[in-house]
């Protein structure tokens, strides 16, 4: 195995004691060859380094103590214990040595590999999904939340039940005078997580329901709704908090927040949105995960903008990219079809001479992408004004006049509509506002100031 435990690591770590709190962090990775052969195209994206810091990552934002790190490159995988008989064991040898409880593979591993290698390691093995699923537990705060994790982890769960226990094959006597020899504990297990499974399902459709409603009354008004998508990590809950004045939790840690937050917000000519906040994406991110929060994820399927935010001071930003638009292509979104603008976030952390070349890089791009620092609040008001650029190109330009005395009026037209510019008739004071407003709110335009409004085009 090749050692990848850092300084930090090994500073951080306090004095050996044995627990299921330490853990080592392995990344078993198919060679490049073999991995152009039969990997996804996300796995090839990355370095085999910056796979397993992303993975020790992961480790530490459920506050494990990583006492080591190392990757396994593969020519192969093994169906039985994913890893080949003496790299198994040198791992083994690892886990005593180090006295930990937990070793965490960051690849998807089957139950019966998972099985052999917990005998073989004489430690609790957990791969890359179950690791996510224990971080989203961790973060889940609303009833939705943990709704959501619940279902991705019972579904998960339920592939694990495998006769790994003797329990489980003991049989439980039938019902009645005249019962059967019963089901074995494993079946009452699946029928029971199965039963759980459609409940959660049920209330899940329920929450569907309410977010739909929450979106047709929103249609009522015309505020237009932008959410933020990026990989976990990249400063979404940071930006979201700096455009709209909020105190969403935002740290330095992957998944640091998990349930949706929608804010309204007014943009430099009175443009009113609906700015929405969302669970952060990875790669390899669990296809359960994706379909139960899929709910969530409609308010980026409902949106009338994207906001891509990248963090571009890290490595791996071009990879982080390609896993973001392949999770809006798996929820039927078109990343190229005109309604995303990339945000270069964390500007803040680069040299000069690589803001500069950023900064080159991007007047060279269509659309743009927008720099910014949402921790220090640089390229904010570039951001918003191209927001409401954005949003305007779909609406149409109106003239309405107003009498001097229509205070009122004029007061609506600036809560509801985009006012671009207002002037007084000096002959007869009457006031004359230029807005703009989207296609599905003309009808409301004109239904309240009928022959007062006049299309310009």
């Amino acid at each position: 195995m090749e050692p990848r435990r850092s300084d930090k690591l090994k500073a951080e770590s306090p004095e050996k004691h044995s627990g299921s709190g330490r853990a080592i962090v392995i990344g078993p990775y198919l060679r490049e060859r073999a991995a152009r052969e039969s990997a996804p195209e996300a796995e090839i994206r990355r370095t085999p380094d910056a796979r397993l810091d992303e993975a020790v990552g992961l480790a530490l934002a459920i506050d494990l103590d990583v006492v080591d790190s190392g990757i396994v490159p593969l020519s192969q995988i093994r169906p039985a214990t994913y890893l080949g008989k003496g790299k198994a064991e040198e791992i083994a040898g690892l886990v005593k040595s180090n006295e930990a409880g937990l070793v965490v593979m960051d690849c998807a591993l089957s139950p019966v590999q998972q099985r052999n290698l917990e005998k073989e390691f004489g430690a609790k093995v957990l791969d890359r999904t179950g690791l996510i699923l224990e971080i989203f537990g961790k973060r889940a705060r609303t009833r939705e939340g943990s709704l959501q994790v619940e279902l991705a982890h019972l579904t998960y769960q339920r592939s694990r039940l495998v006769r790994s226990w003797t329990h489980l094959e003991r049989q439980r006597g039938g019902f009645g005078f005249l019962g059967g020899p019963g089901e074995t504990q494993i079946e009452t297990d699946r029928r029971l997580i199965g039963e759980r499974i459609s409940r959660i399902k049920l209330d899940l459709e329920g929450v569907k329901r309410t977010r739909a409603l929450h979106r047709e009354s929103r249609k009522r008004v015309p505020y237009p709704i932008v959410a933020l998508v990026g990989y976990t990590n990249a400063g979404k809950s940071t930006l979201f908090n700096r455009l709209t004045e909020a105190t969403v939790l935002s740290a330095d840690m992957l998944f640091a927040t998990l349930d949706p937050t929608l804010r309204a917000i007014d943009l430099p000519h009175g443009n009113r949105i609906i700015l929405s906040d969302t669970v952060g994406f990875i790669s390899d991110l669990p296809t359960m995960l994706v379909a139960a929060f899929r709910a969530t994820l409609e308010e980026v399927i409902e949106a009338n903008l994207i906001l891509h935010v990248r963090d571009v001071s890290h490595g791996d930003a071009e990879a982080q990219s390609g896993d973001v638009r392949d999770v809006l292509k798996e929820l039927g979104i078109d990343p190229d079809a005109g309604k995303l603008i990339e945000v270069w976030n964390k500007l803040d952390r680069l040299p000069e001479h690589e803001r500069e070349r950023l900064t080159n890089l991007a007047k060279r791009q269509t659309p743009a992408p927008v720099l910014v620092s949402a921790l220090t609040g640089e390229g904010i008001g570039a951001l918003k004004a191209l927001i409401e650029d954005k949003l305007g190109e779909t609406r149409r330009k109106f003239e309405v006049t107003l009498e001097a005395a229509e205070g009122a009026d004029a007061s609506w037209l600036y809560r509801n509509v985009e006012v671009l510019d207002k002037t007084v008739n000096q002959d007869d004071g009457t006031l004359v506002m230029q807005v703009r407003v989207d296609a599905a709110n003309e009808g409301i335009l004109t239904a309240k100031f009928g022959a007062r409004v006049k299309a310009l085009g």
